[in-house]
C-alpha cells in the first residue's frame, strides 16, 4: 500500500466542496484559447495595479486614471466590484468575461441582423446610415463610443464599413486572421 496524504483521507464530497471554495475546478479556462487566456492574464495584471492578486476598488481607481478617467465615483466602482461573485481572483475575472461573451448571440444570428440592412448582399453598410442607427435608435450610442468604433472598425474610402468584420469580432474577440 501507498503512503496516504492528507488530500487523500478526504471524502470525495468533501474534497470536491474544498476544491470549489479555492476556486479550483472550474471549467472556465476551457472556454477559452490558451493566447486568449494569456491576454486576459495581461489585462489583470494591469488592473492588479498593486498586485496582491486581487482587483480591489483601488486598483480599478488607479487603473481608470491612469486611462485619463480621474473622477470616477465610489458608487460605480463599487458597483463593477460587486459584479463579483467575491473577491476578483484570475479564475473569478476570467468567469466574468465567459459568462458576458456567452450571453452574446451567435455570429450568423448578428449577421443575419445586419443583412437587413443591406438589401444588395455586399457585406458592407454605409457609416452615416450606421451612425444614424446607432446614435438614434434604442441603446444610443455617444460620440465617444462612435469615435471608438471607427477608430477599431474604419469604414473604406467610398464610407463603408464590413460588417461581417465586426460580428466576427463581437462573437470572436479579435479580427480574422487574412
Amino acid at each position: 500500500m501507498g503512503l496516504e496524504t492528507e488530500e487523500s483521507k478526504i471524502a470525495p464530497k468533501k474534497a470536491k466542496r474544498r476544491q470549489q471554495a479555492e476556486g479550483g475546478s472550474s471549467n472556465v479556462f476551457s472556454m477559452f484559447e490558451q493566447s486568449q487566456i494569456q491576454e486576459y492574464k495581461e489585462a489583470f495584471t494591469i488592473i492588479d495595479q498593486n498586485r496582491d492578486g486581487i482587483i480591489s476598488k483601488d486598483d480599478l481607481r488607479d487603473v481608470l486614471a491612469s486611462m485619463g478617467q480621474l473622477n470616477v465615483k465610489n458608487e460605480e466602482l463599487e458597483a463593477m466590484i460587486k459584479e463579483a461573485s467575491g473577491p476578483i481572483n484570475f479564475t473569478i475575472f476570467l468567469t466574468m468575461f465567459g459568462e458576458k461573451l456567452k450571453g452574446a448571440d451567435p455570429e450568423d444570428v448578428i449577421v443575419s441582423a445586419f443583412k437587413v440592412l443591406d438589401p444588395e448582399n455586399t457585406g458592407t453598410i454605409k457609416k452615416e446610415f450606421l451612425e444614424e442607427l446607432l446614435t438614434t435608435q434604442c441603446d444610443r450610442f455617444s460620440a465617444e463610443e462612435m469615435k471608438n468604433l471607427w477608430v477599431a472598425f474604419p469604414p473604406d474610402v467610398a464610407g463603408n464599413v464590413d460588417y461581417k468584420n465586426i460580428c466576427y469580432v463581437i462573437t470572436h474577440g479579435e479580427e480574422k486572421e487574412e
